[in-house]
């Protein structure tokens, strides 16, 4: 689904707003952060300027700096809404959206090392937040050979990040999106990956989740409501056994405020997990609602008479 950010009010969209909110959450791995620009093109990786980009910049700390969403690091891009968002690329910014930018980068950098190769629009909103940043970009060309040649030996003055650090890190950065503070937890160290498309999340030979390759995003299987349990996240209590796939709002006795529309959830009965599943309001509604559905079950507990 596209979401089409076509004018300044764009900043303030709930699905932009919840994504600012979150890259507060994300830190950098390594010892530099290479700034790059967005493009039309999505996931970014896709267009011709980021394949240009990743054949140097590829085993490092990437962040592609955007509006209305203000940055984004590169193992995130294939996730929603930052894999499907719509928007005019001029490079040139408004004040408030240099603004949100600015202030992102400067949470997200820290005290890291900054290569940045921008221009534009991009290149004020570093200068104007950022201290001590190396510039690549030659003559505004991004892409000249002049650009990726100061970018490339710029980069060899850092060590590179392993491929399993990588994928660690891009693991527990979709769990902090999706789950909030602590869902980096959601990863357990011996995780791996198994499926071509849609990847299964394995951790010690269970399977705890599903990374959807159309969303950028996990569903849970009941392992992995257990860990999401575990870690006081996402969390719906009712007091009756579920025997449908379906979870009415009559029937919830508490839920995770931080809850919103289609956030994956779990549902907990005498704490124990007994469902995981979509929602399909938000938390608060739930608790204050006494009609309609609240989750669509996609696991739950079976036992024999359907007793729990």
């Amino acid at each position: 689904m596209k979401v089409i950010c076509s004018s300044e009010e764009s900043l303030h969209r709930p699905e932009v707003f919840r994504w600012q909110e979150r890259m507060k959450l994300m830190n950098p791995i390594g010892d530099v952060v290479v700034l790059l620009p967005c493009s039309m093109r999505k996931p970014y990786s896709n267009s011709k300027s980021h394949q240009v980009f990743r054949k140097h910049t590829k085993h490092y700390q990437e962040l592609i700096v955007t509006s209305p969403f203000g940055i984004c690091p590169r193992e995130m891009e294939s996730t929603f809404p930052i894999q499907s968002y719509d928007v005019p690329v001029t490079g040139v910014w408004s004040h408030e959206e240099k603004k949100i930018a600015g202030e992102l980068l400067k949470n997200y950098i820290k005290d890291k090392n900054v290569v940045a190769n921008l221009s534009k629009g991009y290149e004020e909103v570093a200068k104007e937040y950022l201290n001590d940043v190396i510039y690549t970009c030659k003559d505004g060309k991004v892409t000249s050979s002049d650009s990726i040649y100061n970018l490339r030996e710029e980069l060899r003055k850092f060590p590179r990040l392993n491929k399993r650090d990588r994928l660690m890190h891009k693991l527990k950065s979709i769990a902090i999106y999706q789950f909030g503070e602590s869902g980096e937890k959601f990863i357990p160290d011996d995780i791996s990956l198994k499926g071509k498309y849609h990847k299964k999340l394995i951790s010690n030979k269970k399977q705890i989740g599903l990374l959807n390759n159309n969303t950028g995003l996990y569903s849970l299987t009941l392992e992995g409501g257990e860990i999401l349990k575990n870690l006081g996240l996402k969390i719906i209590e009712i007091n009756f056994n579920l025997t449908t796939n379906s979870l009415l709002n009559p029937g919830v006795d508490k839920a995770d405020h931080s809850i919103i529309p289609k956030d994956e959830v779990v549902i907990i009965k005498d704490d124990e997990v007994v469902g995981v599943g979509r929602s399909i309001i938000s938390g608060k509604e739930m608790e204050e609602s006494n009609r309609g559905m609240a989750v669509k079950i996609r696991k739950r507990v079976k036992k024999r008479n359907n007793l729990i």
